[in-house]
């Protein structure tokens, strides 16, 4: 039988079977979270804002009493949870990762947090991000870096890197994140864990204008695709203060996984054709993967994609530029702040403001070009499959990469350039572990699926995840 000790190695789905069977209370799964943080967060900074101890183990004791007055909150009853330090928890810090941040405190949840408070999760602290989210290397002034799951010496990506590495190090049982350019799927990849990027409007986003789709949502991450499933559920539906959510109340995404996937069509984009460059390795592990899908009875073509990627480039950056940059304007106009704020966001802001409104329209028109041949070539194929990343994890120090596979980066996000058409289309897309490098570093791949696509997407990376062993795969620190 399983003592405390070991609870943070249960799964997801299991530990909440576990809590409700009463194998374990609530006091013993906070004790025996709380522990393992205590050996290891010091090293990987994962976690970040942490509450006391004696708050906590009071929380999981409440828990623990409502579960015998036979009261559940729902399938995250005692969970520690650890909330990205970009969304709001109430009563917690919500740093950005930026010294201009570091004092203020969240009066309110942002609703997907309120969704997982209210589904019994105890918010311990949150998790590492770059300062404002900006980049796929986690470090910021206020906290420092985050540590790679499977080397401390590399970056953990991001900008929801905490979350990965403490879902990867057993820190949490699943953990939250948001995604723009990656940021869901990219720390996925360099950590060997699942990262969910919805659909817009899936998961409600916390934002002041709610009549303007931006491009970051929000999503679950997890060590395998059922527990991904089960937090996606929790945090999906459709919230009335977000007139352009999807409908629905999540409850779709808990129901079983189980499906024959045999007949699927698959589509490898590769390289895309060689317009991106890739460092040694990378496309190999990924091929590699192809033939699981193959032993499940789907059939995998290469696909070439007769399309400008430079100009869906372009449009992303100038979106980018727009939505970034007027969300940050406020403290760049007060030059008492500007200097705090990193170059990259400076740069973000400052291209910004040199757009015109007819620049920004123009740039979702072409957005939405991309998407109508994304969706035509959804009619062909049921999923399309990608490198989650161009690079494998990189030197801590290194802030991003200035060179891949022999070409120049020119911005701070350049690099993670794969990730831009899923991001660009609007669909949804899961970043699956596809093993290690040569440097035992690991990687990933990108399952995109069609717009609203959520649940096929989730069957079929749940077929996957159980015909491979990566899930089992453990980092040196845990």
């Amino acid at each position: 039988m399983s003592q405390p000790a070991d609870i943070p190695m249960m799964d997801a789905v299991a530990l909440s079977r576990a809590i409700h069977a009463r194998d374990f209370s609530c006091t013993e799964v906070m004790a025996a979270y709380l522990d393992r943080i205590n050996a290891l967060n010091p090293k990987l900074n994962a976690i970040v804002s942490l509450r006391p101890r004696e708050e906590l183990m009071r929380e999981a004791r409440e828990r623990d009493d409502e579960l015998a007055a036979d009261q559940s909150r729902g399938w995250m009853h005692g969970f520690p949870q650890a909330i990205k330090d970009l969304a709001d928890a109430g009563g917690l810090p919500t740093t950005r990762g930026s010294p201009l941040l570091k004092d203020s405190i969240a009066h309110s949840d942002a609703s997907y947090v309120a969704r997982m408070r209210d589904a019994g999760a105890i918010i311990i602290g949150k998790t590492n991000v770059p300062e404002f989210g900006l980049g796929s290397n986690t470090y910021n002034p206020v906290f420092g870096p985050t540590a790679n799951a499977w080397s401390p010496d590399h970056t953990a990506g991001g900008s929801s890197g905490g979350a990965a590495v403490a879902l990867a190090t057993r820190l949490l049982p699943v953990a939250d994140g948001s995604d723009f350019g990656g940021s869901l799927r990219n720390p996925g990849a360099f950590n060997n864990v699942y990262g969910l990027r919805p659909g817009f409007g899936r998961v409600p986003a916390n934002t002041e204008d709610v009549f303007l789709p931006g491009m970051s949502v929000n999503g679950p991450m997890a060590r395998n695709v059922a527990d991904l499933a089960q937090l996606l559920a929790v945090q999906a539906g459709y919230d009335p203060r977000q007139p352009l959510g999807l409908d629905g109340d999540g409850a779709e995404f808990a129901a079983p996984l189980d499906r024959d996937v045999s007949g699927l069509r698959i589509g490898w984009l590769g390289d895309l054709d060689g317009r991106l460059p890739f460092e040694p390795g990378i496309i190999a592990l990924c091929e590699a993967a192809l033939p699981v899908f193959e032993n499940l009875g789907c059939h995998v073509e290469a696909v070439s994609v007769d399309y400008d990627m430079g100009d869906v480039w372009q449009a992303f950056c100038t979106l980018r530029h727009w939505q970034v940059g007027a969300g940050l304007l406020p403290l760049y106009q007060d030059r008492s702040r500007r200097d705090q704020l990193k170059p990259e966001a400076v740069w973000e802001i400052e291209s910004g403001l040199k757009l015109g409104v007819f620049d920004i329209t123009a740039a979702s028109t072409r957005r939405s070009a991309w998407y109508q041949y994304v969706r035509n070539l959804f009619e062909r194929f049921d999923f399309l499959l990608l490198p989650t990343a161009q690079v494998f994890p990189f030197a801590i120090e290194e802030t991003w990469p200035r060179r891949v596979g022999g070409r120049e980066m020119d911005s701070y996000h350049r690099w993670m350039e794969v990730v831009v058409p899923v991001t660009m289309s609007g669909c949804p897309a899961i970043s699956v572990p596809v093993g290690f490098g040569k440097a035992g570093l690991p990687m990933g791949m990108q399952i995109w699926g069609p717009n609203h696509g959520e649940r096929a997407l989730l069957e079929i990376a749940h077929a996957y995840d159980r015909a491979t062993t990566w899930s089992s795969v453990l980092p040196p620190e845990a």
